[in-house]
């Protein structure tokens, strides 16, 4: 077998592992605080959820850039089979959590970060592999299909942490260790260094400051959607404030130093060139709305409608990933096929017409009711997999194309960096929206059905001024919170048909339902604005796919 196509298929197993693995535990956060007997909606329990979830998308959104770098400098291969050893190991960890409760967390926590370590010179060096194995005539077919890869597995993960979790809640991390010491051994046996590395000082000035400062401001942003005071959420609190205020400046530093040394590890001429920055700005802006519209839907579908259709709350994870299959689907189809086709006739009529379909799928969302017809919106989640497929790999083939081949490690470790601080930054942002749309209107719509159901007054008006980021999770993780929040001694006073009512499966869904929809339209109108800011950011790419020197190199 021809070098070009190991390097592909071995990348490929990497980026699905890395990509899987970043989404699979989002759906399985029901069963594994079950697992380790952690209720996740009690007091002070809520920071463990966010950063089982948080920990892995930081991680990887700062470090991308440097290994990346390093890459460049000690060679790709060598830092990406450095990345499966790290990967597996820690996912072997994760599989054989010792402890419970808070001490339960925090192991699948640490060693969660451990594998973000590895999934990140996984995918930091990937397209930079393939960019020097493939000649630019079949460079954004084979980008396109590890591209795809890596989005499509963002959503298998949601299918196959479903399935997982109904085995057992280990079993989520059981299912990397296999594929992780399979690629392993094939990656340090099959894949061999053509690209030269170059050898230079490592930019310790600009790696603090940047991981500190990125890793501040991501961090401040998720904590702003915990309420503060009395507040719904935390963006008046002087330690969210602050901790961006300091990332933004630790940033600003960062860009100093990387304008003044000799070999920085973020080469911010490349933004000189217009391919790269557009392509980047495109790249940040569509993962942002794609990471907001992942977190919607499993809310939409766990808490709302699976319930609603009569599915048990425990089986809602497994059937929210499978009533996503749809957008992947549209990946699938339209990934593999875009990246032939744009080495044929360019990335940018392909990517930009891709960004409107996203756009167009958001608009249709919105014109949903809460309590759809799947038909429909199978539908628009096809197309939305259609117009992601359609940007994502002629983007990442522009922007890899675009650069000298000494530079790609680096500009392989940038374009995952946007990439995956617009996933961290989603969460803040449509969290956020989604919380100061609820806080609107749910206190009311809570009180007056708890009331509706022999609940005392003061009682419901109590339920009702809690913080709305804990309904919010609550329908995150397919929970019916009403007996968490009234208690045995409430629920044991009420008749019994209230009681049954209060604690079913229909009660909760219907009563956060408008309030929801309400938060909805807030969150994909912005997410549909950013898909056209994108799409014109995409436009403006220019026609150039070949940076000058690559260009010569391929007409000799």
């Amino acid at each position: 077998m021809s070098y070009k196509w190991i390097a592909l298929s071995n990348t490929t197993l990497g980026v699905l592992m890395s990509a899987l693995d970043g989404s699979i535990v989002i759906i399985s956060l029901p069963a594994i605080f079950r697992g380790i007997g952690l209720d996740p909606l009690a007091p002070g329990n809520i920071g463990y959820l966010l950063w089982m979830i948080l920990g892995y998308l930081l991680v990887q959104a700062v470090l991308v850039v440097t290994l990346g770098r390093l890459g460049d400098m000690f060679g790709r291969v060598k830092m990406y089979n450095l990345g499966f050893v790290v990967f597996s190991a820690a996912s072997i960890a994760l599989s054989f959590d010792p402890f419970h409760a808070g001490a339960g967390a925090l192991w699948l926590i640490g060693w969660r970060i451990v594998q973000a370590v590895g999934g990140s010179m996984l995918t930091a060096n990937s397209a930079a592999i393939l960019t020097d194995a493939f000649p630019a005539r079949q460079r954004g077919m084979a980008l396109g299909v590890n591209q795809i890869t890596a989005l499509a597995g963002q959503f298998l993960g949601l299918v196959v942490g479903g399935l997982l979790a109904e085995i057992d809640w280990r079993a989520v991390f059981w299912v990397s260790v296999p594929f992780g010491l399979l690629g392993t051994i094939w990656s340090i046996r099959s894949l061999r260094e053509v690209g030269t590395p170059q050898r230079a000082k490592i930019d310790w000035g600009g790696n603090v400051t940047f991981a500190a400062g990125t890793a501040l401001v991501l961090a401040g942003i998720t904590y702003g959607i915990q309420p503060y005071g009395g507040a719904a959420t935390g963006w008046g609190n002087p330690w969210v404030l602050g901790g961006i205020g300091a990332g933004v400046l630790l940033l600003l530093l960062f860009g100093v130093i990387e304008t003044r040394i000799a070999a920085p590890m973020f080469q911010l001429t490349l933004f000189r060139i217009r391919a790269f920055a557009a392509g980047n700005i495109a790249a940040l802006l569509t993962s942002v709305a794609r990471g907001g519209m992942q977190f919607m839907l499993i809310i939409w579908l766990q808490g709302i409608w699976l319930p609603l259709h009569g599915y048990d709350y425990e089986r809602t994870p497994l059937w929210a990933g499978i009533h996503l299959l749809p957008l992947t689907v549209g990946f699938l189809i339209a990934g593999p096929v875009s990246g032939y086709l744009s080495d044929r006739f360019g990335a940018r009529p392909l990517a930009t017409g891709g960004l409107l379909l996203v756009a167009a799928a958001f608009l249709g969302l919105l014109a949903l009711p809460v309590d759809f017809s799947y038909p429909a919106f199978a539908a628009l989640l096809v197309l939305s997999g259609i117009g992601q497929g359609m940007f994502a790999a002629p983007n990442t083939s522009a922007i890899m194309s675009s650069v000298p081949t000494e530079q790609r490690g680096v500009a392989s470790g940038m374009r995952a960096t946007f990439q995956n601080s617009g996933t961290s930054l989603s969460i803040g942002v449509f969290f956020s929206l989604m919380i100061a749309g609820l806080a609107t209107s749910l206190p009311q719509t809570l009180t007056g059905g708890l009331q509706a159901h022999g609940v005392p007054a003061p009682v419901a008006d109590g339920v009702a001024q809690l913080p709305p980021v804990s309904t919010l999770f609550a329908a995150f993780l397919g929970s019916n919170p009403v007996g968490h929040l009234l208690g045995p001694d409430v629920l044991s006073g009420l008749a019994p048909a209230d009681r049954t009512a209060l604690t079913g499966g229909e009660f909760f869904p219907r009563l956060v339902s408008g309030p929801f929809h309400h938060g909805l339209v807030v969150v994909f109108t912005a997410a549909a604005a950013m898909a056209v800011v994108a799409a014109i950011a995409s436009a403006s790419r220019g026609a150039r796919q070949l940076h000058p020197l690559e260009e010569a190199k391929e007409n000799r």
